[in-house]
């Protein structure tokens, strides 16, 4: 009987070492350098163009710049537009020789994106996933006051091989004039978006809600429901659906 019992008390300690062990046994580290350059590759495989960005330093910015206006939200060259790449071989340079830095996305050539603060972007997708409408890649950019931001990924209205017939927007969206546009910001052709993953001062980030998996839809079907919630998200007497939604009609 003895002899019994201690076989059992043997047989339980030996299930607690190795419970024990595998315990003990370290989870996998996960590599944030591998994950960013991943997620960059996959923007890149999409076709949207990739460029270095400023990244923070502190609650300042690395540019040079003394007050820099948009820390950590620029790209590094003045020559973004024609530094912009999907090749892969030029992305991982970048991403392992500068590790700190953030990315942009020119837009106009693959891809737009509709640009809305933060809260009446939430208010809007919640309403296009409801009414069963396609929504492609979509980003949220932390920040304070107007620099929360949601960002829906679209297809381009296209760039036409005769420029004569190039139809500007009022929405458009150009880097000098970013601060202009207090509703619905369009980026398309000349202008950029900073790419999640990126880093931001004050511990906020921008980061993919929905990323690349999702494919690139016709602007036009996210239009009407954006501007809807950025004139709601307004909510004050004398602006009224238009101003908020053309923002350069003032």
């Amino acid at each position: 009987m003895g002899s019994e019992s201690g076989r059992v008390k043997r047989g339980e300690q030996s299930r607690m070492s190795q419970w024990l062990r595998r315990r003990r046994k370290p989870a996998p580290t996960e590599d944030p350098a591998g994950a960013r350059e991943a997620l960059l590759l996959a923007v890149a495989a999409a076709g949207l163009p990739l460029a270095p960005a400023a990244h923070p330093a502190g609650y300042r910015c690395s540019c040079d710049r003394i007050g820099c206006p948009t820390p950590a939200r620029h790209p590094v060259s003045f020559a973004w537009q024609t530094q912009s790449t999907t090749d892969r071989a030029q992305i991982e340079r970048w991403a392992r020789n500068q590790p700190q830095a953030n990315f942009i996305t020119a837009t106009g050539m693959v891809h737009d994106v509709l640009d809305v603060p933060l809260e009446a972007g939430r208010s809007a997708l919640e309403r296009l996933l409801a009414a069963g409408i396609e929504v492609g890649p979509v980003a949220e950019s932390g920040g304070t006051g107007d620099h929360a931001r949601m960002l829906f990924f679209t297809a381009t209205r296209g760039t036409p091989e005769d420029e004569d017939e190039w139809w500007p927007c009022e929405l458009d969206c150009h880097p000098e004039t970013m601060d202009e546009h207090p509703g619905l910001r369009w980026h398309c052709r000349g202008s950029y978006v900073l790419l999640p993953p990126a880093t931001l001062p004050g511990e906020f980030s921008v980061s993919w809600l929905r990323d690349m998996g999702h494919p690139l839809p016709d602007p036009l079907t996210l239009l009407e429901t954006l501007t809807d919630a950025c004139a709601q998200y307004a909510g004050t007497a004398d602006q009224t659906p238009a101003t908020v939604a053309w923002p350069l009609g003032r």
